[in-house]
């Protein structure tokens, strides 16, 4: 028997859904809510693979997995011109609770908003 999958923590769900190119299409790919954190957190917010696990509370390996997965699918909309859903996932949406993190951002990335001010 498989272990069971074990939520990723993310921050807050994204503020739009569904992106897709001029015109017409009916084909999508859905990119899942935690595919869109891996990629929000390391490639957006700079942070690394294992940064990223131990906010996500995953392993490191999964959050590579996650990553991959995530960036192909993308690679897909982009090469086909299809659009791209954000929907499903197993995932938690942090409660803020955290020293780290207060759901506007972990502590990283509110103290890299703040020098932005």
């Amino acid at each position: 028997m498989p272990r069971p999958r074990k939520c990723r923590k993310v921050c807050r769900l994204p503020k739009v859904r569904e992106f897709h190119p001029l015109g017409d299409t009916e084909k999508y790919v859905t990119l899942t809510v935690d595919e869109y954190e891996a990629i929000r957190l390391i490639d957006r917010e700079g942070f690394s693979q294992e940064e990223c696990a131990g906010y996500m509370q995953v392993a490191r390996t999964t959050v590579q997995q996650i990553y991959n997965t995530a960036r192909m699918k993308i690679a897909d909309a982009l090469v086909d011109g299809i659009g791209i859903r954000i929907d499903g996932g197993e995932y938690i949406i942090c409660d803020g609770k955290e020293k780290h993190c207060g759901c506007g951002g972990c502590q990283r990335h509110r103290n890299r908003t703040a020098n932005k001010l």
